[in-house]
């Protein structure tokens, strides 16, 4: 069996090998083992092997296996799971350690594809889809009944087009950030009807209050924190709430700088891991949201390239890459279970 490890945290593309061993996993009681063939290689992978994430311990000399999604197909059923899962093509999530080529799931955990959902599709149809429910779980308290206006930071990111999409079919007044031009354009062409603004134009800050009324937006969905920071919390209005769910940017700003006390302003993070805190209810009604936009819009799953689960240090530049549109995708070959 493959599978990426690590045994420090540090630079993805120095600190991640490929190694192989004999043998795979069994599922224990209400497990499934599922064969891989896809999995995506999102921010938050790089930014765990970094180390990068606050909260979490520091790495022992144990070898990590990265990776948080996928999809493959069931191979073996532990004892009571009841659902015939096996042989059937699954999207995992969550399933720690998904840069292999096997992992073992709670069977509930395994989504069953719909037929017309291509292979690389359902590979992106979890993490980026749940992400949308929670933020805009966030957005609608920050919002407290009014309309808007929002902006979002890295409109051209698999989650920032998803957004885009949701506020459009929603009537949600949204603003679009990117850092140039050529992110600037696909954007615009996509969702025409939305504001786009370029983050290294002088001027940015004004034409986002300019495309907010001049009263500042009741919200800011931030993927990038960093230096950012205090410039997102000046857009907002009296009141306004900075939603943080990534940290792609640089540099530091520090809480008490900001000005949120006299100011009435919140600051709120979102992540995707406390989804699983959701009702059993609340998940199935979220699950069968993010199959149906799997089916009908497979567009806003965008994929940026394939490469073999080998070639992880290419992978890895390429989904760092400026100006990347869509999410690198890690595979198993052929022999083991290629795309459909």
């Amino acid at each position: 069996m493959r599978s990426v490890v690590h045994t420090r945290q540090g630079d993805p593309a120095e600190v991640l090998e490929l190694r192989e061993e004999d043998g795979r996993p069994r599922p224990g009681a209400g497990e499934v083992l599922v064969r891989l063939r896809v999995r995506p290689v999102h921010p938050g992978d790089l930014i765990a092997v970094e180390g990068g994430l606050p909260g979490l311990p520091d790495q022992d000399s144990q070898p990590r296996t990265p990776g948080v999604e996928g999809m493959g197909v069931v191979e073996e059923a532990g004892a009571d799971v009841r659902a015939p899962l096996v042989g059937r093509r699954v999207a995992v999530f969550s399933a720690p350690g998904t840069w292999a080529e096997y992992v073992v799931v709670p069977a509930e955990r395994a989504v069953p594809v719909p037929d017309e959902v291509g292979d690389d599709t359902a590979a992106l149809m979890l993490v980026n889809p749940l992400t949308l429910v929670m933020l805009h779980q966030a957005v609608e308290q920050a919002l407290d009944g009014h309309d808007g206006p929002v902006v979002q930071t890295a409109a051209g990111s698999s989650v920032g087009r998803l957004v885009s999409a949701h506020a459009e079919r929603h009537g949600l007044p949204l603003v679009n950030l990117v850092r140039g031009a050529a992110g600037a354009r696909k954007v615009r062409e996509m969702f025409p009807g939305q504001p786009v603004i370029v983050t290294s134009d002088a001027d940015w800050q004004d034409q986002v209050r300019r495309a907010t009324g001049g009263g500042g937006a009741r919200a800011v969905l931030d993927c990038v924190g960093g230096s950012l920071t205090r410039d997102l919390v000046g857009l907002l209005g009296d009141g306004g709430t900075l939603i943080s769910y990534g940290r792609l940017g640089s540099g530091v700003t520090m809480l008490d700088e900001l000005p949120l006390v006299n100011r009435g302003l919140t600051v709120r993070g979102v992540t995707i891991w406390h989804w699983t805190d959701r009702t059993p209810e609340q998940r199935a009604e979220d699950l069968a949201f993010a199959v149906d936009l799997a089916r009908t819009s497979p567009e806003l799953l965008e994929v940026a390239a394939r490469y073999d689960l080998a070639d992880v240090k290419a992978a890895v530049k390429h989904a760092r890459r400026p100006g990347k549109s869509g999410t690198v995708l890690l595979t198993s070959p052929e022999e083991t279970g290629g795309a459909r």
